[in-house]
């Protein structure tokens, strides 16, 4: 491009215009900070100081750095103060009104090789473009929040965008330490598209009173490894700016996973838009602060869930890595444990994977040897649910299968004692279908670990119509003496955390088929702008794509929304044996051991 972008100006200052402009100060840039508010103004200004004088107090930056960051930051309150800018980043609320006001008094104002950028995150680039007289120099420039601390921009180009002035943005990201993804114009770009509509299905789900917002946040917090749960951070984002982003992305996709849960439109309306105004989903110590504090819906520490049943042994039928990670969990915990397969030749494997585990455990110095001793010592291999005829607790982990899981309840219905509570770890199946294989389906209840059981702290606990008051606080129990944290979720298609995760798995799918981006820069995309421990496809790899495929149609069936119908490139892939890592070809292909 014919400018070196040396002075920046950005157009409004609230917590991302600041974030912006602190970035490229630090980075060297001469920075005009623009915002009709004085009080943004100086919020700014003071925020630039604080975080230029904690860096230095850490050793990142030298004093003098930082008085040469201060230097190069000014701000006004005319947008004429824009002249000299080489490139212009607004940031203004997400309204097409306000943006396209800013478009036209800037036209008035910049030099004509300037760069006129606009950081929404779901509003049309080439509309807004559409409103300048220099249509080929806008673009998108979507930083994500905390712009300081976040890797990710999304680099946008509408048709009419100059591929100088891409180049030129997209240098100046790299330069800032970032890391571009270069995006078509459509709402919500890649991040923001897949974000957005799992936060929605989030709040639809805490609006159906399915689930407690404590529980939906913890659920995928620990179940996924999230950095936040989705009602969390619906708050922090804003939940009128939330629904901002979804009414345009419905418009252009008529998705209903995209149209915006009711809950959003009463909150904003309510004037209840989230941290910014001290509540939200959750309430907060001010305005604008980070603090959750207790209110009406807040569930007493001490909330007493009802006497449960006493549990001293513990059975687990499978012989897969999860019954045998799910048999370690228990022995770890002081519970005899019988493990039971199909045959004594499996369940003495099955143990076997267990002492191997715990071997890695005290090599690495997690667990003494005598522990590894103790907890070996509590677990009783088995050939036959014969063997589960005392145990107080018997925990199926086979096939997800309902005729497996069926037959296998059948068969504990008659070998285990009366007053045993029967519990099930499927994940997608529906826990009555198989709590009815049996004569007391009130002792059934669905205890849902995850992969790899030692490790995840999550247990979905899914009562059933029938499931006993004592059935659930006993699992309630259990799984605090496990030093598991329980959720509670009726009995649905995904509980908690597939029914938010899957369909978000399979928008990414969607996402390539369209060809709107490929795969590493979607995958780069959810780490470094949503802090997710994995992209997608790195995920569905892991998961297995005919785990993942089966999941997606019994969502699609329980549901019936056109919008969780399985992507058809994941239907091809499974029909050709690419499951993933375990057959070494999935959406990517790895090296066979």
């Amino acid at each position: 491009m014919d400018t070196p972008l040396s002075t920046i100006a950005v157009v409004g200052l609230g917590t991302m215009g600041a974030g912006i402009a602190e970035v490229l100060a630090r980075a060297g840039r001469d920075v005009i900070g623009i915002d009709i508010s004085e009080t943004a103004a100086l919020g700014a200004a003071a925020s630039l100081e604080a975080s230029t004088a904690r860096a230095v107090s850490r050793g990142r930056i030298t004093e003098q750095e930082r008085t040469a960051a201060l230097a190069r930051f000014r701000t006004s309150d005319s947008l004429s103060a824009a002249a000299d800018a080489d490139l212009v980043i607004e940031v203004v609320p997400e309204t097409y009104e306000i943006k396209q006001q800013v478009f036209r008094e800037l036209d008035a104002v910049v030099s004509p090789t300037a760069i006129l950028a606009t950081g929404t995150n779901a509003l049309s680039v080439t509309r807004l473009a559409a409103e300048s007289q220099r249509p080929e120099r806008v673009l998108g420039l979507h930083f994500f929040n905390p712009a300081p601390a976040m890797k990710l921009v999304e680099v946008v180009s509408s048709v009419l965008t100059a591929p100088p002035a891409v180049e030129a943005v997209t240098a100046l990201a790299r330069e800032l330490g970032k890391e571009p993804v270069a995006v078509g114009d459509r709402p919500g770009f890649v991040a923001d598209g897949l974000l957005f509509g799992y936060l929605n299905q989030a709040a639809a789900m805490y609006e159906a009173n399915y689930a407690s917002r404590e529980d939906i946040d913890a659920a995928m917090k620990l179940g996924c490894g999230l950095p936040m749960g989705p009602l969390a951070l619906l708050d922090l984002i804003g939940i009128d700016t939330a629904r901002t982003v979804l009414e345009a992305m419905y418009a252009e996709s008529h998705d209903r996973l995209h149209a915006p849960a009711p809950v959003l439109g009463q909150l904003s309306s309510a004037g209840l838009t989230g941290r910014k105004t001290g509540r939200g989903f959750y309430t907060y110590d001010a305005p604008g602060g980070q603090d959750v504090v207790p209110d009406a819906l807040t569930p007493a520490a001490d909330a007493e869930t009802g006497a449960g049943r006493a549990v001293a042994s513990v059975g687990v039928a499978g012989s897969g890595t999860m019954a045998s990670g799910i048999a370690e969990v228990f022995a770890k915990a002081g519970y005899g444990v019988v493990l039971a397969a199909r045959s004594q030749e499996k369940a003495d494997l099955a143990k076997g994977r267990i002492a191997k585990s715990l071997e890695r455990s005290v090599a690495k110095g997690r667990l003494s040897a005598e522990a590894r001793d103790e907890t070996l010592a509590r677990i009783t291999a088995a050939g036959s649910l014969d063997a589960f005829a005392e145990v107080d607790l018997a925990v199926e982990a086979v096939a997800e299968d309902l005729e497996v899981k069926q037959q296998l309840f059948a068969a504990l219905d008659k070998v285990c004692r009366p007053g045993a509570v029967l519990a099930t770890t499927t994940s997608s199946l529906p826990v009555v279908a198989i709590a009815r294989a049996t004569t007391r389906p009130e002792d059934v209840v669905g205890m849902h670990f995850f992969n790899p059981a030692p490790a995840m702290k999550l247990v979905e606990v899914v009562r059933t119509v029938l499931t006993a008051d004592d059935v659930h606080a006993t699992v309630r129990a259990v799984c605090a003496k496990i030093r598991k944290h329980p959720v509670d979720c009726g009995d649905r298609a995904g509980f908690i955390v597939n029914a938010l995760l899957f369909p978000y798995l399979n928008n990414a799918i969607k996402m390539v088929e369209q060809h709107y981006a490929s795969l590493d820069d979607i995958d780069a995309a959810m780490k470094l702008g949503g802090g997710y421990p994995m992209g997608p496809f790195e995920l569905l790899d892991v998961v297995g794509l005919d785990v993942s495929l089966a999941i997606e149609k019994v969502l699609h069936q329980e549901f019936r929304d056109p919008g969780l119908a399985p992507a058809p490139l994941l239907e091809h892939l499974v029909a050709a044996g690419c499951l993933g890592r375990k057959t070494g070809r999935g959406f990517r292909e790895y090296a066979r051991r």
